[in-house]
């Protein structure tokens, strides 16, 4: 099933802009809540007495009530476990962790018993189950991940089971801290660009995602450049960049001593992925860029912008 890009979705991502933080991760907001529904009565179906799908509801229902401790997930008149269900997801008192938790215990159906079901022969007496769901299993996942990267919210669900998305690439602890350093307003270039990377990952345009990500990577290097006065080529690659940082002993003789490695790992990490999959065409045989190697870039770049600008900070 298609995901539309309307016009408001856009203009929302313009509008956002100015947050300070790609992802969050304590509110679901009712329009994914909704979404979530749409995609279980795609995937799953809603309930229909007898049919396989209303097996599935039972089993949801009775294995979140008796882990949560609860009787029933609804206190209104709904008896049907999909109703039940649904109610549960979109009341505002529910938790987080509870919407999570039903979220994720539906799409471990999705993936292990609807698949199953699914790649089975024909079934005559479900032939009618099948023949209404519009969504393969894998579609429907794809779908939940988009839309939690859509409305910016930190998880994913993998391996059959939702897990934050920091956990893949440090949010917390570089993405964060790189995206504060490059508030000031000498780096407001290069801020755009992070946040533009972020922007073209969350809409799966991952080989935009790592063009960014190296601008945003070259341009944190000029600015530091423009503010100490030094001097470089409006056209150098990254390369040349970090000659001169280095040569500018940005980062210190006895640091780079230390750090033996560290000219390798940023002339050859995020300018080097770039180049082999983004940057210079594609040749006559388009190349595909995974989502692990466009996060792997994110992360490579946010650790480097905050490593460069806090020894920028600490020089007089």
């Amino acid at each position: 099933m298609p995901i539309i890009d309307l016009y408001s979705k856009r203009k929302k991502c313009i509008e956002k802009g100015d947050q300070p933080e790609i992802y969050q991760y304590d509110d679901l907001p009712i329009a994914f809540r909704r979404q979530i529904v749409h995609i279980w009565d795609s995937a799953i179906g809603v309930y229909l007495a007898s049919s396989f799908g209303a097996k599935i509801w039972c089993q949801v229902h009775n294995l979140l009530t008796r882990e949560l401790g609860l009787f029933e997930l609804s206190s209104g008149f709904q008896v049907d476990p999909f109703e039940q269900c649904k109610e549960f997801l979109l009341h505002k008192g529910t938790s987080v962790e509870n919407q999570l938790d039903l979220i994720e215990l539906t799409f471990k159906f999705i993936n292990v018993v609807i698949r199953q079901k699914l790649e089975k022969p024909i079934d005559w007496d479900e032939i009618d189950f099948k023949r209404k769901l519009s969504q393969q299993p894998d579609e429907a996942i794809s779908e939940l991940n988009y839309r939690f990267r859509e409305h910016g919210i930190g998880y994913q669900f993998e391996g059959g089971q939702i897990i934050r998305v920091d956990s893949k690439f440090i949010h917390a602890e570089v993405v964060v801290p790189a995206l504060g350093l490059l508030s000031n307003s000498n780096f407001i270039g290069p801020e755009q660009e992070f946040r533009s990377a972020h922007e073209h990952y969350r809409r799966q345009e991952y080989k935009d995602a790592i063009v960014d990500a190296l601008n945003s990577f070259e341009s944190t290097i000029k600015s530091i450049c423009d503010v100490r006065g030094w001097e470089y080529s409006k056209t150098a690659t990254a390369q040349k960049l970090i000659e001169v940082i280095f040569a500018k002993e940005l980062i210190p003789k006895y640091l780079q001593d230390y750090f033996s490695g560290l000219r390798n790992v940023l002339v050859s990490g995020v300018p080097t992925v770039r180049n082999k999959t983004s940057g210079h065409g594609q040749g006559a045989i388009p190349v595909e860029v995974p989502e692990h190697l466009a996060a792997y870039v994110l992360h490579l770049t946010a650790a480097n912008i905050v490593m460069l600008i806090e020894a920028h900070k600490a020089q007089p």
